[in-house]
């Protein structure tokens, strides 16, 4: 059942809170043309994390090869990737005296030798280099699960390796039809033989039900991911998929206690949760990580 055309519930609206972080960061976001996922995504705890002076970069561009049925960054045919952009991303970290920095991306298969994975591995070492203190997280596409790209990721050593399995198994063709579950499931495994702090989470509202949740769940807790989101999807457009459920905040609070006993280190739970939901948090769980980037 489509919830389209009714309002959304109390629990769904958000606070908006500006102070000097919020708009130092904006600033020098928009001054070192950079692009974030906050801003392109429409991530409803913009307000939140950069006021915390958390961000979210995304880097290869703004434009993304697929078209997942949720997602609200443009597609298209990307523009010829920016080999300074590392320099320029870090540099900003500096500048923006981060305590913990999320990265992230569009797909780019039109990069058939390494799906960008290049990039992204100079952008973390950037960071390690020049902005030390602050824990590296990074939020990936899935490389189409092409191994020595998302080796050159691990060897790079991020705080946090993130990947989302975006929705339940079952309704994933049409969520997003140029992915895989099975695909998005391999990387991570490979992120935790690999020995990074592995995280992943999925929406809900897209017409799974309860025990479909709870089964992804218990299949990425298996597999030794430590990490795990859950939020409400919300429909950018109208020309995304429609919302088919507001999930009520006490199943938001179910979801959290069996994730837990599931054997989770960290299970962000509610209808506001997106990828990045107390990442700086989340990335004290690295200090006790093994091999981490000195």
């Amino acid at each position: 059942m489509s919830t389209n055309n009714q309002r959304k519930p109390e629990w769904l609206k958000i606070k908006l809170s500006l102070n000097d972080n919020y708009n130092d960061i904006s600033k020098i976001i928009s001054k070192n043309n950079l692009n974030t996922v906050c801003s392109e995504a429409r991530c409803p705890n913009i307000y939140e994390c950069w006021n915390n002076r958390t961000a979210t970069i995304m880097i290869l561009g703004d434009t993304c090869t697929r078209a997942c049925g949720f997602c609200s960054v443009k597609t298209g045919k990307p523009n010829q990737v920016d080999l300074l952009e590392p320099v320029r991303v870090a540099e900003a970290a500096k500048k923006m005296d981060l305590r913990h920095i999320v990265i992230t991306s569009v797909d780019r298969d039109d990069l058939r030798d390494d799906y960008g994975a290049t990039i992204w591995a100079q952008t973390i070492r950037r960071l390690h280099s020049v902005v030390p203190n602050c824990s590296v997280e990074v939020l990936t596409p899935d490389f189409r699960a092409y191994e020595p790209a998302l080796q050159k990721v691990f060897d790079a050593r991020p705080s946090i390796f993130s990947h989302n399995i975006e929705c339940v198994r079952r309704i994933s063709r049409q969520v997003r039809k140029q992915s895989r579950w099975s695909r998005s499931r391999k990387v991570l495994e490979l992120s935790v033989k690999n020995s990074l702090l592995t995280k992943t989470g999925l929406m809900v509202g897209l017409g799974e039900t309860n025990n479909e949740v709870i089964e992804s769940m218990k299949e990425m807790a298996d597999i030794g991911v430590e990490i795990f989101n859950i939020g409400q999807y919300l429909q950018p457009t109208t020309k995304h998929l429609e919302v088919d459920r507001y999930v009520h905040p006490d199943e938001f609070k179910m979801f959290k206690s069996i994730g837990l006993d599931l054997g989770f280190k960290v299970v962000e739970s509610g209808p506001l949760v997106r990828s990045s939901y107390h990442a700086d948090k989340q990335a004290k769980l690295y200090n006790n990580q093994p091999n981490v980037a000195s």
